[in-house]
C-alpha cells in the first residue's frame, strides 16, 4: 500500500547524495540485512534498541534502491538478492518477536508472530507466482514497509499483542486480496 502510493518518492531528494556514493547497491542490501539480523538478536532482550536497529536497517533497504536507480546500477541479480534477503529479514524479525513473547510467557503472541510470518511469506510468494504467470501483483494493504513500521512501533511502545493481531489479520487478508486480484487478471 505505501509502496504503491509513495513509490520512489525519496529518489529525488536523495539523488544528490546517491550520486556521490561509490558503494554498490548490493553493499547497502547486505548491510541492511546484517543490521536487521542484529535487530532480531536484540529484540528479545531490549525491544527498543531492536526497534532502532530495524529503522537503521530499513534506511539501508531504501538506500539500495535509490543508489541503484540514480547511478544506473539496477540489475536482475540485485533485485533478486534484495528480495531474498528481505524474506530472511522478515523471518528473523518475526522469530525474534516470537522468542520475546515466549520469554514473556505470552503464548498467544508466539502463535500470532509465527502466523504473521507465514502471512508475510505468502504475500511475497503470491506476488512472485503472479509475476511468473505474467501478471502484476503489487496490491494489498500489508506489504513489507507497513510490516516494518508496525514491528518498529511494537518495539518502541511494547504493544506487541495488539500489533501482532493487526499483522496476523492483515497479512492474511493481503494474501486473499492478491489471490482475488490475480483471479480477476486471469479471467480477463
Amino acid at each position: 500500500m505505501l509502496s504503491a502510493k509513495l513509490g520512489h518518492f525519496l529518489d529525488k531528494p536523495l539523488e544528490p547524495i546517491a550520486r556521490r556514493i561509490r558503494l554498490t547497491p548490493n553493499f547497502f542490501t547486505t548491510s541492511g540485512f546484517l543490521i536487521t539480523v542484529a535487530a532480531a538478536v536484540t529484540i528479545p532482550f531490549n525491544p527498543k534498541a531492536g526497534g532502532v536497529l530495524i529503522l537503521v536497517g530499513g534506511a539501508f533497504d531504501v538506500l539500495d534502491g535509490v543508489v541503484a536507480r540514480t547511478n544506473g546500477k539496477v540489475t536482475d541479480f540485485g533485485a533478486f538478492l534484495d528480495s531474498v534477503l528481505d524474506r530472511y529479514s522478515d523471518a528473523f524479525l518475526f522469530l525474534a518477536i516470537a522468542w520475546y513473547m515466549m520469554l514473556q510467557e505470552e503464548q498467544t503472541g508466539v502463535f500470532l508472530s509465527i502466523g504473521a510470518l507465514v502471512g508475510a511469506f505468502l504475500i511475497s510468494y503470491a506476488r512472485a507466482r503472479a509475476g511468473a504467470l505474467g501478471r502484476n501483483c503489487h496490491t494489498g494493504i500489508m506489504e513489507r514497509p507497513e510490516r516494518i513500521i508496525l514491528i518498529s512501533v511494537a518495539c518502541f511502545t511494547g504493544y506487541f499483542l495488539p500489533v501482532l493481531w493487526v499483522l496476523f489479520v492483515l497479512t492474511h487478508l493481503t494474501v486473499i486480496q492478491r489471490i482475488l486480484h490475480v483471479k480477476r487478471a486471469c479471467l480477463k
